[in-house]
């Protein structure tokens, strides 16, 4: 748009800040660096095939070795992997967005389904996350030893079902209102709200709220009393990466907020920040749906039990030198 040439980014017309701030929503660079969108688009390639390796191999572990039978929190894993794989599916089309510029090629219909998609993993992933928090403070305050308590039974079920009508519901928004937009000549996938800039704060507003303020604050409040363990642990490092992905972007979302309600204003600063560091805000959230099963792969110790299984079958059946795939990434 200006690139090389900052004074020409500082000294733009009413209507082309105006056409930036209607802008505000895409999670792109508005400037179109050719540098900026090809470490994108490595970024989503590399974060695409890692999390679509490792959300399989945690479903193959949960499933095919039912360890999911062991254990609530591994039923909630077993749905984040789901949410996780689901997202990671959608990034191809984001790299190729990317890569075209930001200018959308796959109609609207797959705008409405890729950005909702994109959306609910947010919300899908917090919930989980937090279910997963509250699950392990309830389990260690009430010291329950029982089967009950280790079994993903009939309660656990109609939790997930209850997360996945509220992650739908939160996406809701999204679905509706995401679009296909002529600007400037391109084709862009982003929300277009009826009532402007208001209506479009208060979505991002429930985004920061619901998506990660509010989970974030229950899961702090449920680990305050919480022992140490290895399972404590993996879990607490889980929602730490989830924190630190997702804080930047949300921070720069809440400055996008603000300016949207005329509470801060819209200056070079906000404009080298959202055009520069937002995409790279954004590159770091995805990337918590690869980080996900790596942690779990090496934090849990059943976990790295099962993975070390199938090396020491082959090492009784073949070559010392024959190691297993999973096992070389994961442990």
């Amino acid at each position: 748009m200006c690139e090389g040439n900052e004074s020409a980014c500082v000294n733009w017309t009413v209507s082309e800040l105006e056409l930036f701030k209607r802008l505000e929503d895409i999670d792109v660079s508005a400037d179109g660096s050719p540098l900026l969108r090809f470490l994108i688009c490595v970024i989503y390639s590399v974060v695409c095939a890692a999390g679509l390796i490792g959300n399989l191999l945690v479903l193959f572990l949960l499933r095919v070795r039912e360890e999911r039978r062991k254990s609530t929190v591994n039923f909630f894993v077993l749905n984040l992997a789901v949410t996780d794989l689901q997202f990671v599916l959608t990034l191809p089309f984001w790299a190729v967005d990317t890569m075209l510029d930001f200018s959308w090629p796959f109609g609207n219909a797959m705008c409405k389904i890729i950005l909702s998609v994109t959306v609910m993993n947010m919300y899908a992933s917090v919930f989980f996350l937090t279910a997963m928090s509250v699950t392990r403070y309830w389990s260690v305050a009430s010291a329950l030893k029982s089967s009950s308590a280790h079994r993903p039974g009939t309660s656990s079920r109609w939790v997930s079902l209850m997360i996945w009508t509220l992650a739908t519901l939160a996406t809701a928004p999204t679905s509706i209102f995401s679009t296909v937009t002529f600007v400037t000549g391109e084709k862009l996938c982003l929300l277009r709200f009826p009532g402007g800039q208001y209506w479009l704060a208060v979505y991002h507003i429930q985004k920061i709220v619901v998506g990660f303020v509010l989970p974030m604050s229950i899961v702090s409040i449920s680990y305050i009393s919480l022992r140490r363990s290895q399972v404590t642990r993996s879990i607490t490092i889980v929602v730490l990466s989830f924190f630190l992905c997702w804080m930047p972007n949300q921070a720069i979302t809440l400055w996008s907020v603000l300016v949207k309600l005329n509470a801060a204003h819209w200056d070079k600063a906000y404009y080298v920040v959202h055009t520069y560091v937002f995409p790279l805000t954004v590159c770091l959230a995805h990337t918590n749906s690869c980080l996900n099963p790596i942690i779990y792969c090496l934090m849990r110790q059943e976990f790295r039990n099962k993975l070390r299984a199938p090396q020491k079958d082959v090492r009784k059946n073949s070559k010392p030198n024959n190691y297993h795939l999973c096992w070389l990434f994961y442990c």
